[in-house]
């Protein structure tokens, strides 16, 4: 069975779910029973912290999950987003993410195809250039205890798996590149054309339309021209692409025009607090003005003389 539940919707042409959210175990805790297909533990702009990602891991299991769909993989599964732009060519990060037993990385700021073919490679294992699909050839470390442990895996069986999809047909490992400026569009089709096992490009809006001249107007003619480029190019290549701000009030549209990984951030309102607070205030002003009523209506004798009339 597939562990990973993005890649199999992906992979099915069904739309994946998902959502950055701070690693914290208590955030897993209310995500594991969520809707969502996915979550992108954030440490970009959050900091990176691998005890908290461990442990929010962990967290994010559900044993009776575990029980009725015959299956140890996690019904939200777990991606972590790592701090580093892909300019600084890292590894170690990615490498810790998936020790631990993360299934897959999104890497920001990836606008080259060193950049791209750096961000494949550090997920996956090292091999001899004659076995198939050498390239991009592995450079990630050999230390798969925990994530054979928490994929419910031996490691010989972690082993076979843990590479990344959909290079490898049955991969559970899924790379992410975030096209985040106009250099990254420039460079897209190298990337895609030269890099194999890419799972989605995601588009990062907010640093684009920075760029552009028109930071956070996402419905920007000019920002939505860009984006259109990175979906016609991932089009054209067969790749998924990814939009990060998926709200019911743009999702049909979004899904009209080829978006299959859907980013939609967890709802937070005040909407209840702000009905308890409403009803208490009316209710405030009904009891003062049945107060005032009992008290009957005020008359020119109480204001020039209070003391009589409270007699």
């Amino acid at each position: 069975m597939r562990l990973n539940g993005l890649i199999g919707r992906l992979e099915r042409g069904e739309p994946a779910l998902s959502l950055f959210a701070p690693a914290v175990p208590d955030i897993a805790v209310e995500l594991q029973a969520s809707p969502y297909h996915g979550i992108v533990f954030e440490g970009e702009h959050r900091g990176w912290d691998i005890a908290a990602l461990r442990d929010s891991l962990q967290y994010l299991l559900n044993r009776a999950q575990i029980v009725t769909q015959n299956g140890p993989a996690p019904a939200v599964t777990p991606l972590a987003r790592v701090p580093a732009n892909g300019c600084e060519m890292n590894q170690f990060l990615a490498k810790q993410a998936l020790d631990i037993g993360a299934y897959g990385i999104v890497w920001p700021h990836v606008s080259t195809a060193e950049e791209a073919h750096n961000a494949v490679a550090a997920c996956r294992y090292a091999r001899l250039p004659d076995k198939p699909s050498f390239q991009p050839a592995g450079i990630r470390g050999d230390g798969p205890m925990q994530a054979a442990r928490y994929w419910g895996l031996s490691q010989s069986e972690y082993y076979r798996r843990a590479d990344v999809w959909p290079l490898a047909p049955d991969g559970e490992i899924l790379v992410v590149i975030q096209i985040e400026d106009t250099h990254g569009i420039d460079n897209l089709p190298q990337m895609l054309k030269e890099v194999p096992g890419i799972g989605v490009v995601l588009i990062g809006e907010g640093d684009l339309s920075q760029e552009l001249g028109f930071p956070r107007q996402t419905e920007h003619p000019a920002v939505l021209d860009a984006m259109a480029a990175i979906v016609r190019i991932c089009h054209e290549h067969k790749i998924n692409v990814g939009h990060p701000h998926v709200s019911p009030k743009n999702v049909s549209r979004v899904l009209v025009e080829g978006y299959s990984f859907l980013m939609c951030a967890a709802p937070r309102s005040f909407e209840n607090a702000e009905l308890v607070l409403a009803s208490a205030t009316s209710r405030e002003a009904h009891q003062a003005a049945c107060a005032a009523a009992r008290q009957g209506p005020v008359t020119v004798e109480a204001i020039e003389n209070p003391l009589n009339a409270e007699a």
